[in-house]
């Protein structure tokens, strides 16, 4: 069974999907005017609560949306997706990382933009958003099956199951290990319980306790991190600028790969940044759908910023760290074991506990949103009555991934978000030329 799922994931992530989010991405950057470049000042203005409107529809703020969002998305893509990205196909992967995170702004500009544009009412009459909701209220009826598919690929590839594989293998490796209690599967058992157990603890009181949550643990988190990795890359200070051409050189040679395949090492990017920053996949704009903002464009803008924070700020930094701590060589393919190295070399005798602790961090916050994304699906598939239900599967499947290989889980994950990329690019897409006319018609209201 393992083998399918990794074959299917290697074969629907083929030149169409590439195609997909990466043309489609910056067919979006270049038809929005450049707005990644041209209004991030502004969107910094909004995120920082400037155009608040608290009598606004909706069930958090945008900046608890973009905490949320960005709870999901820097975690363990930075630490271990980055890592693998550098395993697999060489420091060049991370180079097509940055490409796509452009694009990915631009993308998620406008799939979030949709989500407030076209929200939707579930079956208790409650307010949602997300591309299910954008297909059926914007596409129309007969375009349903989109929607369709992408909420039963959700259910499926929005588990924490690879949160759940990495943060066990850290904490075997961590503390199990040194204190002779890793026992293999049985140990994986039950840190896959007690992870299980602590989640359940925010999930199971629903998006404002996961938002409240989230909005304290994220700036805390990435802070405890950007200290651990400035530190590291400032006492290898004289490595830095060679280490970032080396990664420009190696994205057009592809040598770390099968022998120089440029074009694999395109497609190892754009899956690892697709799992990192999630622009294109449909997640963001779920959570986005929720925020208390009657102006689409203006959670476009605070959205676009997720991107930019995730790949080109933490998974660089994450990339530099492996890179000029040299770890990056020795061949490893678990990707959190090879980050852990790297703090274990460049902060010896603490950093593997710093890294474990931000592990821990990242992992959890990330579960907690997950768990949101999924609902919004169940929901909107079986009804509002039935969709607390997949609270139950979600957190059994925590335990199924802490004893499940890495490789299995991965390639898993990637198919299910596969499958979700294609309904949520063709709605934006679609729908573009009404985010285009709503863009224009928010900034000319903004000047008068």
């Amino acid at each position: 069974m393992g083998e399918i799922i990794i074959r299917f994931s290697d074969w629907i992530w083929g030149t169409p999907l590439l195609i997909l989010l990466m043309g489609g991405g910056f067919l979006m950057f270049v038809y929005s005017g450049f707005i990644p470049f041209r209004r991030l000042g502004h969107a910094i203005k909004v995120v920082r609560g400037k155009y608040d409107d608290p009598e606004a529809s909706g069930d958090i703020t945008s900046r608890q949306a973009l905490s949320s969002a960005i709870a999901a998305t820097v975690g363990l893509g930075n630490i271990s997706g980055v890592a693998l990205a550098i395993g697999t196909g060489g420091p060049g992967a991370i180079f097509w990382m940055w490409v796509s995170a452009f694009v990915g702004m631009a993308t998620k500009f406008f799939t979030c933009t949709l989500a407030i544009m076209y929200r939707g009412r579930d079956s208790s009459g409650h307010i949602q958003g997300g591309p299910m909701y954008v297909i059926e209220e914007g596409m129309g009826k007969k375009w349903k099956f989109l929607s369709i598919i992408f909420c039963v690929a959700g259910i499926m590839g929005l588990l924490a199951i690879f949160q759940a594989n990495q943060l066990t293998d850290v904490l075997r490796v961590v503390i199990f290990r040194p204190l002779g209690l890793d026992y293999g599967q049985p140990t994986r058992w039950a840190i896959g319980i007690v992870v299980m157990l602590l989640v359940a603890l925010v999930i199971l009181g629903g998006i404002k306790r996961i938002a409240a949550v989230a909005s304290r643990l994220v700036p805390f988190m990435v802070s405890m991190y950007f200290v651990c990795v400035f530190i590291i890359l400032f006492k290898n200070l004289g490595e830095v600028p060679g280490m970032l051409l080396y990664i420009l050189e190696d994205a057009f040679t592809g040598q770390a790969v099968l022998g120089g395949a440029v074009g694999q090492v395109i497609v190892i990017g754009a899956r690892r940044a697709a799992f990192s920053n999630e622009a294109g996949i449909g997640t963001a704009p779920m959570v986005h759908g929720a925020s208390k903002n009657n102006e689409p464009v203006r959670e476009g803008l605070i959205a676009m910023l997720g991107p930019f924070i995730d790949t080109i700020v933490v998974c660089t930094l994450t990339a530099l760290v492996i890179m000029v701590t040299g770890v990056w060589k020795s061949g490893e393919r678990d990707g959190v074991l090879l980050t852990l190295s790297a703090f274990e070399q460049g902060l010896p005798g603490i950093g593997k506990y710093l890294l474990m602790f931000a592990v821990l961090i990242f992992a959890l916050s990330t579960m907690f949103t997950y768990s949101y994304y999924g609902h919004k699906c169940f929901n909107y598939l079986f009804g509002a009555d039935k969709a607390d239900y997949y609270n139950y599967f979600y957190l059994l499947t925590i335990v199924g991934g802490a004893v499940t290989s890495l490789h299995v889980v991965m390639s898993f994950v990637d198919g299910m978000y596969a499958i979700m990329a294609f309904p949520t690019m063709i709605s934006a897409l679609y729908l573009a030329p009404k985010v285009k006319a709503a863009t224009k018609s928010y900034f000319e209201r903004m000047k008068e």
